[in-house]
């Protein structure tokens, strides 16, 4: 597996599904992407912002792994970094098999807590037909696995750049898997 290294960065303003690369993103502490529309203590992501708005943003900054992108070109999808509303785009980190909790530095300075699953939405298949369904799968016992990525809160800021590369450091056990948030 090659050294776990941020592969690209993107953010928007604007609720938009697709989000604009970037050479370079700077988390801020406590609150996500700075200049992104899911910048926020609070939730950000409109449709729980319409159930209940003072719940705190476990959705800061939305992970996806570049391996991803590739499986999802054997099934004949071009998908390319952001255009899934990701913030950064990881690779060699087996993002889905990490623990809540998980803590992601990025950079010299930056550090990301693993919350959860992203769960994938309907405006994927707006995106191109039938997508929704090649980031689902079902494991051995029937159980659903979500590949949309993964979502954490900013624990130190800093500024998060293409290239730079990504320590892992595992929460102590027992390990809780990730759930959606």
């Amino acid at each position: 597996m090659p050294t776990p290294t941020v592969r690209s960065v993107s953010k928007s303003a604007t609720h938009t599904f697709h989000k604009n690369s970037a050479d370079c993103i700077v988390l801020l502490k406590g609150l996500g992407v700075e200049g992104d529309a899911h910048l926020g203590k609070t939730v950000k992501h409109r449709s729980r912002v319409a159930k209940d708005p003072t719940q705190p943003n476990l959705r800061q900054v939305h992970l996806i792994h570049l391996e991803l992108f590739e499986e999802l070109e054997d099934k004949g999808f071009a998908v390319k970094p952001g255009e899934m509303g990701e913030n950064i785009t990881t690779e060699g980190v087996d993002l889905l098999g990490l623990a809540r909790g998980t803590v992601l530095q990025l950079g010299p300075t930056a550090r990301v807590e693993v919350t959860g699953l992203r769960n994938p939405c309907k405006q994927l298949d707006a995106f191109q037909s039938g997508l929704m369904k090649a980031v689902l799968d079902r494991d051995e016992e029937g159980n659903l696995i979500r590949k949309a990525g993964i979502m954490g809160i900013v624990l130190e800021g800093g500024e998060v750049t293409v290239g730079d590369e990504i320590r892992v450091v595992l929460p102590p056990r027992p390990w809780q898997k990730l759930e959606r948030v």
